[in-house]
């Protein structure tokens, strides 16, 4: 079964405890219970949820705003409601809220919506279709000079269309009725449409708080907790995992917040010790350290056993010494005993 995990965290991001709610939980009943339930666990207090566009319905979030006091919240919004509300957010002033991010906020209906524009998340975006794209268009020219039959030609365009979903968006492709060609061109209109979007949000809270820093700040917590679940699932292969009970479902996501507090405390540390040097990259780094065992036979048929760890190269000792990290001694040898059978007498 599918499961959402939510987490409580402080405001500076540190992991508190979670909770493991069913697949359903977009479902009205499911997500007002959890409410409450998280309520009486750890008591009532000023709580800002941060939700993915795909968790809240329209009648959980209308019943957030009726609740005394109001339940406030800040989530995600899909990218057609952006296109209801391009008109109005284009009257709307900017407003700094980092150095490479401004926001427009926007009230309506009992909520602000906070359009966001990142210049970091442009580039960034922009890197990633550019480079899709251009994978996804050099595929479709290979394709279209072999020859195929009408059916391989079809899997061969759905696995392309699988490795690059969101590039495929942008190409449109016309296949012939009763062969095996097809013709392929870039859909200009909707890369003009996704350029425009690229690096740019579109939030929605019913947050008192105005000020467009805070309200990045707080979006960025929802940031830093997917990128981070994403770095669960690929440097620590902490990947998705068919479990037939519900305590090995339960054990497996506590390993991952585990790992996930390791995570956050090391980003915290390398803020105040190494600004310049990011959680991943870290990890890359000590990734160059490996445990192995030695083992050395003794003429009287024993064996000497040393685990040892790799001694690290300059750069890292010199992150570790940043970092005010201290390796610890290497494991003590262990020697077996000579095989009983040999050593005792019939």
């Amino acid at each position: 079964m599918q499961v959402v995990i939510a987490l409580v965290v402080t405001p500076q991001g540190f992991p508190l405890a979670y909770e493991v709610l069913a697949g359903n939980t977009a479902d009205n009943t499911t997500l007002k219970d959890f409410l409450a339930r998280i309520e009486r666990q750890y008591g009532k207090a000023r709580r800002i949820w941060l939700m993915d566009r795909g968790i809240p319905t329209e009648e959980v979030l209308e019943q957030m705003r009726k609740s005394d006091p109001p339940v406030q919240y800040l989530v995600g919004t899909p990218k057609g409601r952006l296109t209801a509300l391009e008109r109005p957010l284009l009257e709307k002033p900017w407003k700094q809220a980092r150095p490479d991010v401004r926001v427009k906020l926007l009230a309506q209906d009992e909520e602000l919506y906070v359009f966001a524009e990142s210049q970091d998340r442009i580039a960034k975006e922009r890197s990633m279709r550019r480079r899709q794209l251009k994978w996804l268009w050099a595929r479709l020219k290979k394709l279209s000079t072999m020859k195929l039959t009408r059916d391989a030609l079809l899997m061969k365009l759905g696995a392309a269309q699988n490795k690059a979903p969101a590039a495929w968006r942008l190409v449109t492709t016309e296949i012939a009725i009763d062969g095996a060609s097809f013709g392929f061109w870039l859909n200009r209109k909707r890369l003009r449409e996704v350029r425009r979007r690229e690096g740019r949000y579109l939030l929605r809270t019913n947050l008192t708080e105005s000020d467009p820093a805070k309200l990045w700040e707080y979006y960025l917590q929802l940031v830093a907790v997917e990128e981070a679940f994403k770095t669960l699932k690929g440097d620590l292969a902490i990947r998705p995992i068919y479990h037939q009970r519900e305590d090995r479902i339960e054990a497996h996501i506590f390993i991952a917040f585990l790992a996930y507090c390791l995570h956050v405390t090391l980003g915290h540390r390398l803020k105040h010790l190494a600004p310049g040097l990011t959680t991943r990259s870290v990890l890359e780094k000590f990734s160059a350290v490996q445990m192995i065992d030695v083992r050395i036979p003794t003429s009287d048929g024993r064996e000497l056993a040393l685990t040892r760890y790799t001694q690290p190269e300059p750069d890292l000792k010199l992150l570790l010494d940043r970092l005010k990290l201290v390796l610890p001694a290497q494991p003590p040898p262990k020697i077996t005993a000579a095989q009983a059978a040999a050593a005792t007498p019939v």
